[in-house]
């Protein structure tokens, strides 16, 4: 039951997490281009790199706290399918430019943060 508990907390957190981060976004931006769910995308992509790297490299971290963070609060976090409909709006009103660059830099710069977590977790000796 703890685990159901775990991610029901962690998705909660995730879900509020992202829309402080799209309203702050808004803030400060309002183009077509969807800031808030790249930026979204690619810090739960760096973020997710970082924790697995943890979680598959120390043996002592305790189940719950894998489906915490990495079920509950990033899968609540990102939003890939708001990313998905964006692109889609995008394309159906003729912005075939701005689709493309959303997709393109999205998946590019996502594989990216994966990477740069990973790396960070190594380079900081986290995954022992």
């Amino acid at each position: 039951m703890y685990r159901y508990v775990a991610v029901f907390l962690g998705g909660g957190l995730g879900a509020a997490l992202r829309f402080a981060v799209a309203t702050f976004m808004l803030r400060f931006y309002s183009g077509l281009f969807p800031l808030g769910t790249f930026t979204i995308n690619i810090s739960g992509s760096f973020a997710i790199g970082l924790l697995m790297t943890l979680f598959l490299n120390r043996e002592a971290t305790h189940p719950a706290w894998r489906l915490f963070l990495i079920v509950g609060v990033l899968g609540g976090y990102t939003t890939f399918s708001s990313f998905e409909w964006e692109t889609f709006v995008a394309l159906r009103g003729g912005g075939s430019l701005v689709a493309a660059l959303n997709v393109l830099l999205s998946v590019a710069l996502g594989f990216v943060g994966v990477a740069a977590g990973a790396w960070l977790a190594a380079r900081f000796g986290l995954n022992r």
